[in-house]
């Protein structure tokens, strides 16, 4: 029997049984609630109410995926909002907004605005540092939440998680992109704080980095021997062999470029792009330098780098590639000796040993050196002196494997400390 009135109550059968009809029709609910049928056999909740004198309309979702029921609770809820005095309809677009901004703006979003303005500064080592620590140890678990949305917690829970699989000197590393990340967030008003901020003491401390090296002449003299009679592939043979001589930053070294090379002035050329100190830097090659990248060059002359990978003829060898040679020569590369070692070795022997000025010495080295007005030395300072320094360099690392073939460390005079 009908309701008082003629009108009969809507449920779940009227809107399975509403069929389509030529044009669009609508069903009344009850409360402004009303189910519209399309042609199609579309049908749509759809909830008209007034708000300061206007009519609207808000969507409540399509049947059968939303329920009579839902929609009645969801047609409720705005209700509650009219007698709040707030518009359903603002609150609903002011919610999307929300949403679509979120989607827009996570963190492996805001993550790679922060690389790209910040990749010009860096080595092209640091940067592939970087976008391997985040695509391998912070994408997977934060890449897809939005920046305003990743608390402290998230933060810790994800160093901890690094820390824990003992890759302590990641997690710190981790720990300084993130902050990075978020203080850029904040300055980009992305989010009103930085979770990253207080994140101080929730990683246990990492040791004193110990990059080992001989510094004993007689020591290093047996280091070069070895590597002469190195049994593995030619390239990382020759690698090696100039490790010493140019003692250059191993990713420098081993992502050396043929076109970098100026036979004419026999010099390498390093860009700003591939140097920590984002500066242009000269390299003078001694004529053992000249001979080892004249016998490699008929190998590798035609591609790109000097030292190219074993399967990717393109691309230069890895990273590990000088410590694990060295490892294979029996070296310990954790408390005897390193790739980074060639630095040191250089330093020490070239100061005490052949006692060459400082300045010199931590110009090659590509170290940041100013005169005495703070003013840092162009890429060409003291190039002869250098060039010179170089030589002798090379000729006595000829003496010390001279020696240690005979058991007996050769001493020269090479040079003389200038005032």
């Amino acid at each position: 029997m009908p309701p008082p009135g003629g009108r009969v109550a809507f449920t779940a059968t009227t809107a399975k049984n509403a069929k389509p009809k030529e044009k669009i029709y609508r069903l009344a609910v009850e409360n402004g609630l009303y189910l519209e049928i399309h042609p199609t056999g579309s049908k749509y909740w759809r909830h008209k109410y007034r708000f300061a004198g206007k009519e609207k309309r808000l969507s409540h979702g399509v049947y059968p995926e939303v329920t009579l029921a839902e929609a009645r609770d969801a047609r409720d809820d705005a209700r509650r909002l009219l007698r709040q005095g707030i518009d359903p309809g603002r609150v609903r677009r002011s919610r999307k907004a929300k949403e679509e901004w979120e989607a827009d703006n996570t963190f492996k979003s805001v993550a790679g605005e922060w690389l790209k303005k910040q990749r010009p500064t860096w080595a092209e080592s640091t940067a592939k540092k970087r976008e391997n620590l985040l695509r391998n140890d912070i994408y997977p678990w934060l890449g897809s939440t939005p920046i305003n949305h990743v608390e402290t917690s998230d933060l810790i829970s994800l160093l901890q998680r690094i820390e824990d699989r003992g890759a302590i000197e990641t997690a710190h590393n981790a720990r300084q992109v993130l902050n990075q990340i978020c203080r850029y967030a904040k300055q980009t008003r992305r989010v009103d704080a930085n979770p990253a901020s207080d994140l101080q003491g929730v990683l246990s401390p990492k040791g004193t980095q110990h990059r080992p090296a001989i510094v004993d002449p007689a020591a290093f003299g047996k280091l070069l021997l070895a590597i002469e009679g190195y049994e593995g592939s030619h390239v990382v043979r020759c690698l090696l062999r100039l490790c010493p001589i140019l003692f250059q930053r191993p990713g420098e070294m081993i992502s050396m470029e043929w076109e970098e090379i100026d036979w004419k002035a026999s010099t390498w050329n390093l860009p700003a792009s591939k140097m920590k100190m984002r500066q242009e830097h000269v390299v003078p090659l001694s004529l053992q330098a000249i001979a080892i990248l004249r016998d490699l060059e008929p190998l590798t002359g035609r591609l790109p780098y000097v030292f190219p990978n074993a399967r990717r003829r393109r691309e230069h060898v890895s990273p590990a590639t000088i410590n694990s040679a060295l490892q294979k020569l029996g070296y310990d590369t954790k408390s005897q000796h390193c790739a980074h070692g060639f630095r040191a070795s250089a330093r020490t022997m070239m100061d005490e040993q052949l006692g060459f000025r400082l300045e010199w010495i931590e110009h090659q080295l590509a170290h940041q050196v100013r005169d005495s007005l703070g003013r840092a030395y162009n890429r060409t300072k003291h190039l002869p002196q250098r060039t010179e320094m170089m030589q002798k360099w090379a000729d006595y690392l000829d003496l010390l494997k001279q020696g240690a073939r005979q058991e007996n460390i050769l001493v020269g005079d090479f040079g003389q400390k200038s005032v």
